[in-house]
């Protein structure tokens, strides 16, 4: 796994304080009805955040504002940051102040550092089975609903890049878009005719469809092709063809997407092929095992 940290876009502040902020809600971590049955006061108590095996950072910010919104008095100490590599038994962080606040703003802050850590975590991995192809992994847009920025943030924290953010960020024509125009030849005819956009890809589920897209005008309007669900040796087949087109002096871009996984993703990183996006990353990231124990 990774263990240096690597530039990352923020995650935009606002959006991770309203998220914070309808979590605490929806904990009702302003009515606690535990600590008010055992009288929890503010006595000051310590307590610190450990992860159980090794894990990158993801979330750092988030949690400081949990604990910021349930009592401004606690003091949220760290020595790492998004995108660092922690080790099993790894201190993520140090809080100080009142034991009420610090039980309370506790399973919140957890959720967020267990999820988005785990989504880091899985990232740094993929991005370390093609290390050295040149490969740049994606992820998808296979998020969970209104946690789509948090979970593409802790995507960058480990190391891999983002796919398009929404639907209208991109063109991508995918296979439910050609049924929806009647067919492969309609569906090319369309964007061959279609005033030229920023950016076009094009998926492909077959070398037949493949050969078809590049012999015809549309091709001129495609930047990029997706090889979805191809084995690796088809990815190697299509990569010739697409070789043959490049050799004519156009540019396009080769991603290869569908089913792939940790223990395939290093057979689909060949030289020919740009990105690899893995839905996994996000649809299948096990949470970051760790707690917070007073101390």
């Amino acid at each position: 796994m990774s263990t240096d940290p690597v530039p990352i876009e923020p995650l935009d502040a606002a959006l991770a304080a309203a998220q914070v902020r309808a979590a605490l809600q929806e904990d009702a971590a302003g009515s606690d009805a535990t600590v008010a049955f055992l009288d929890v006061g503010d006595a000051p108590t310590r307590a610190e955040i450990r992860v159980a095996g090794a894990t990158v950072v993801c979330g750092v910010d988030v949690a400081r504002e949990v604990f910021r919104q349930v009592d401004a008095r606690i003091r949220f100490d760290t020595a790492t940051r998004d995108g660092a590599h922690l080790d099993a038994g790894g201190c993520l962080c140090s809080l100080a102040g009142p034991a009420r606040a610090l039980l309370s703003g506790e399973r919140t802050a957890l959720n967020f550092l267990q999820r988005l850590c785990g989504v880091a975590t899985q990232a740094a991995r993929f991005v370390d089975a093609v290390r050295g192809t040149g490969v740049v992994i994606l992820d998808t847009r296979k998020t969970t609903p209104l946690w789509r920025d948090l979970e593409k943030y802790a995507v960058r924290c480990g190391g891999a890049r983002n796919h398009r953010r929404d639907l209208g960020a991109m063109i991508l024509v995918k296979d439910n878009h050609v049924r929806a125009m009647g067919g492969r030849a309609a569906a090319l005819a369309k964007i061959a005719s279609s005033p030229k956009a920023p950016f076009v890809e094009v998926e492909v589920d077959s070398l037949e469809f493949l050969r078809e897209l590049l012999s015809s005008p549309a091709a001129a309007r495609v930047d990029r092709v997706m090889l979805d669900n191809f084995t690796p040796e088809r990815v190697g087949e299509a990569l010739a063809v697409v070789d043959r087109y490049r050799a004519a002096g156009a540019a396009l871009e080769v991603e290869v997407s569908g089913g792939i996984t940790l223990d395939t993703v290093r057979a689909f990183a060949c030289p020919g092929v740009d990105y690899i996006s893995v839905g996994a990353l996000t649809h299948s990231a096990t949470a970051a095992s760790m707690s917070l124990e007073f101390v």
